[in-house]
């Protein structure tokens, strides 16, 4: 049997679609993961996969730290290619990230082929500085190989969750009727600029009869002491929800920032929506991967604000009483999605 690393490593960006494809070739393939200690793998790989630990941060702060952390990349660049020998590895996927930088100069210093993904519509550090040195770049954005010069690369999309394609009835805990229902996704950690957005119109979305749910992430507070969210029949606040495929699914809009993971669950679920991309993201890729969406007209542009300018109401008032809504699950349905596992499965069948 084969046998694949994966190297991905840090938020869910980078791991949910590297656990996508390993468990859509877990069958076929022998499987070993490539992480960081302390970060977002410890507590979803190990369920799964078995889980290697390295050592290995960002070339950021002063000339001396960088130059420690050179020294750092350079030895985990070596452990890795000891690694891929003693493991009798034959190929490499990584989603960019630290981890991906020495697993990719590992793979140099050993001939094994690798294989490099990138979701976002701007490439990250990593991709631009080291994607030609892969056998191959999958993209998650057409239009990001514009960012890529000299690298052999192709669109692929950016692999999501099985259960996504699994139709799923509503969860019994979101408020039932005929009023439109709303998903709002603050972003796992808590996106409070946006949910501080979103609660100035929840008075008004809810008085026309919308239904609500807001996933505000762990770490925002605010309702605690928010009364609506205790009274009101149709507003269902949660930190966080295991069941964002089903959410999604049967959403008739959502608003949520524009990381490539949400970009690409929304367009599985061809779910309409209102993008608030996070204006601090490396290289404002949130914008871009935005534009995307609103190009083939499933989604609007909202950049973010100051509440009381009821930017964000002006917006949801145009899609929700002139039709708009329907327009936009319209060209949702009629935009091509591809199987981005499969797509990757035969670049990595390609290169080794």
């Amino acid at each position: 049997m084969p046998r694949l690393l994966i190297a991905a490593s840090g938020t869910g960006g980078h791991i949910y679609p590297a656990l996508s494809l390993a468990d859509s070739l877990s069958n076929s393939w022998e499987i070993e993961w490539l992480g960081v200690p302390n970060r977002l793998e410890i507590e979803l790989v190990p369920k799964k996969y078995k889980l290697i630990m390295l050592k290995v941060g960002g070339l950021q702060g002063s000339i001396y730290r960088k130059l420690f952390e050179l020294f750092k990349l350079l030895f985990a660049s070596v452990q890795v290619s000891i690694l891929l020998r003693q493991k009798k590895i034959d190929v490499i996927f990584t989603t960019g990230g630290y981890i991906s930088a020495p697993s990719i100069l590992g793979a140099k210093l050993t001939g094994i082929p690798i294989l490099l993904h990138e979701s976002n519509a701007i490439p990250g550090k990593v991709t631009r500085l080291l994607g030609k040195f892969c056998d191959h770049v999958a993209l998650g954005i057409p239009t990001t190989y514009e960012y890529l010069p000299g690298c052999k690369a192709s669109f692929t999309g950016t692999p999501v969750r099985s259960e996504f394609f699994v139709e799923q009835s509503l969860p019994s805990w979101v408020p039932s009727g005929d009023g439109v229902l709303i998903v709002v996704m603050g972003g796992s950690q808590g996106a409070k600029k946006l949910n501080d957005m979103v609660r100035k119109v929840l008075p008004w979305l809810l008085k026309k009869g919308c239904r609500v749910v807001h996933l505000t992430g762990k770490n925002d507070c605010f309702y605690s002491n928010f009364g609506i969210a205790k009274t009101h029949p149709n507003l269902v606040v949660r930190h966080f929800s295991n069941e964002i495929p089903a959410l999604l699914q049967n959403a008739d809009l959502a608003i949520s920032r524009a990381g490539a993971g949400a970009i690409s669950e929304l367009m599985v679920t061809r779910t309409p929506s209102v993008l608030i991309p996070f204006p601090q993201a490396a290289d404002q890729h949130q914008d871009l991967n935005a534009a995307y969406m609103a190009a083939f007209g499933g989604a609007v542009i909202v950049n973010q604000h100051n509440p009381e300018d009821h930017i964000l109401q002006e917006i949801l008032s145009k899609i929700l009483d002139y039709n708009s809504l329907r327009v936009m699950k319209f060209n949702m349905n009629n935009h091509t999605f591809v199987s981005p596992e499969k797509k990757i499965f035969d670049i990595i069948e390609s290169i080794t």
